[in-house]
């Protein structure tokens, strides 16, 4: 029987507001404040600060921005002030999360950074240490680690801080997609050197845009603070003695922010249900949810995503913007589902395609734990051979509708849509 399809559209993960977003929009226009001077602005920084645990945090204009800032404030840091016109990461490599969204490592090349992409583990899809070890034997001179928290789930932390205490590397930590999640109680975000959030729109929270530069040191904050304002020095005119940005957080986005915080943990409690709701309904499935290490760490469950096994996935060719696929009964690949719930008018999306794989890089370095991965991805590539970790998640992952606003029967038309999949 043909499912009918949802008549309003099921998101991947989409804004939920609550109403006191418009009251501090509203006080904004109503004092004047519509710049990226304010209160809401104030308040969000004393708010995030609260929920993270930091010592201040420094709105901006989008997460990346704060990802910006922040490994420019560790190259200078490592290398010195850079001239006029160059990076502080000049001539210098950087090792980096390979499965991530492109924000995390465009930065890098922002301030003339070479980024060496790291491969991905199994267990949270996250920077693999021991790949991080590897590099660190290639290439002993790299000073700074970039890694993100895929999809809300927490990276091996301990691990990671251990081999860059050992080699004097400073850590950049992305945990835009993952604000509330925890490491061993310590939310992310503070587990490095440097650390952002995101309020991107389909973040847990929003701000329409917007993040932040999270920190325990105050001089940190304040060089952010003024690098995002133009760099203006205090004097009495404009002055300017290094290079400034314009990256300040506006004070109505802030009011959005400051509004939606105190309905972090709601959200995450709802897209935890949803994870839960389709880790049971695909139990009989040939697939896994994105896996966590619930020893040590709590995600915030931002998106649910499925690793179909290798011996259930069908035929699949993807080229640079198409994919083919050919059905066989019993087995389904990504793209056999994503079409599947596209014909519902809900939203799926692939796995992060992973950086070492993108046009934009594919000449930049890829380390495995084994090595070198460029010759391990071109035989995979042209003879079929055994994927890296990060490339074999994107052929074989997914990610599912996760809005925190769908209900348990939409969900239910969803799970059995992939379940017909597999028939």
């Amino acid at each position: 029987m043909e499912m009918k399809p949802f008549e309003e559209t099921v998101y991947l993960s989409s804004p939920t507001m609550h109403g006191d977003e418009i009251k501090y929009i509203q006080e904004a226009y109503d004092t004047n404040w519509m710049s990226t001077i304010g209160a809401n602005i104030n308040e969000a920084e004393k708010m995030i600060c609260q929920k993270v645990g930091c010592a201040d945090a420094v709105a901006l204009s989008a997460g990346t921005a704060a990802l910006h800032l922040a490994i420019k404030l560790a190259g200078e840091r490592l290398y010195g002030q850079a001239r006029v016109g160059h990076g502080t990461l000049e001539g210098h490599k950087v090792f980096c999360s390979d499965m991530t969204f492109d924000a995390t490592v465009n930065p890098i090349a922002y301030e003339g950074g070479e980024a060496v992409f790291i491969d991905t583990e199994y267990d949270t899809w996250n920077m693999n240490p021991k790949a991080l070890e590897k590099a660190f034997e290639i290439y002993p001179e790299v000073r700074l680690v970039v890694i993100a928290h895929l999809y809300g789930t927490p990276g091996k932390m301990d691990e990671i801080r251990a081999i860059c205490d050992k080699h004097r590397a400073l850590i950049v930590e992305d945990a835009a997609e993952s604000l509330g999640a925890t490491y061993k109680g310590q939310q992310t975000g503070v587990l490095g050197d440097y650390g952002i959030i995101s309020f991107n729109g389909n973040k847990i929270i929003t701000g329409s845009a917007g993040g932040m530069f999270l920190t325990n040191n105050l001089e940190d904050a304040h060089k952010v603070r003024k690098w995002s304002t133009q760099a203006r020095e205090d004097a009495p005119w404009y002055q300017h003695e290094e290079l400034g940005y314009n990256y300040r957080m506006s004070n109505v986005v802030a009011g959005v922010v400051r509004g939606q915080i105190p309905y972090l943990e709601e959200h995450i409690s709802q897209k935890k249900a949803i994870y839960e709701r389709y880790k049971e309904g695909f139990k009989d499935l040939p697939v896994t949810m994105n896996p966590f290490d619930d020893k040590n760490s709590e995600p915030n469950f931002w998106l649910s995503c499925i690793l179909i096994d290798k011996d259930a996935m069908c035929k699949q060719v993807r080229g640079e913007k198409d994919a083919l696929y050919a059905s066989e009964p019993g087995k389904s690949c990504p793209t056999e589902i994503l079409d599947a719930i596209s014909r519902l008018n809900a939203q799926g999306r692939p796995i992060w395609k992973p950086m070492h794989m993108q046009p934009v890089y594919r000449m930049n370095p890829f380390i495995t734990e084994s090595g070198n991965g460029r010759a391990r991805s071109n035989a995979y590539i042209n003879e079929g051979a055994v994927p890296d970790v990060g490339m074999d998640i994107f052929e074989r992952g997914l990610c599912l509708p996760s809005d925190n606003k769908m209900t348990k029967e939409q969900q239910d038309v969803i799970i059995e849509a992939v379940k017909r999949c597999f028939v």
